[in-house]
């Protein structure tokens, strides 16, 4: 069993429980899916880059991602309607909380003049959203094979009704939100 559903079922639950005073377990919030989406824009010039963001998505999340299309056509953007332009997949289970552990642990520290995560980037239904500059924070990814940085949002979504509720729940499986 991954190391943070352990955390999440021993220590978190209970002091969830405590602190919002849920009358039944299955009140307390939990993290349901984290999605991660990577927009190729330059990928309707080069269908090449699309092949590679492909490629570090799959790299980064350990399940290959599904290929997302443009809905609307774009003249000022050369785009039409069904363009390949982004690629995105959606973690649940075993690999979500993979996934998140690593992106806590390793990756976040990664980032160049780190001072945590912003507070502000909730939803107001207890989903977070995170916005990564660059791929090469995550271990996976080689910096020799890299040929163009590109960025990430990373959609937690959570059970939790508040932003207060899904914060807490955050914080304590680790999240390093800014002081």
């Amino acid at each position: 069993m991954n190391r943070l559903k352990e955390k999440y079922l021993s220590e978190i639950t209970p002091s969830l429980m405590e602190k919002f005073e849920y009358s039944s377990t299955m009140e307390v919030p939990k993290v349901e899916k984290i999605v991660i989406n990577m927009g190729v824009g330059d990928a309707v010039a080069n269908a090449k880059n699309l092949e590679k963001a492909v490629e570090e998505l799959t790299l980064i999340a350990g399940q290959k991602p599904v290929i997302t299309h443009a809905k609307k056509s774009i003249a000022a953007f050369r785009l039409r309607e069904g363009m390949a332009i982004g690629a995105k997949v959606t973690l649940r289970g075993e690999r979500m909380y993979d996934f998140l552990d690593k992106l806590v642990t390793v990756s976040l520290p990664r980032v160049r003049d780190f001072r945590g995560i912003s507070k502000r980037s909730f939803d107001g239904r207890g989903n977070y959203t995170l916005g990564v500059k660059e791929q090469l924070i995550f271990p996976e990814v080689d910096y020799d094979r890299v040929d163009k940085v590109r960025g990430m949002d990373i959609v937690i979504v959570t059970t939790a009704n508040t932003d207060e509720e899904s914060r807490e729940l955050l914080t304590q499986l680790g999240m390093p939100f800014q002081k």
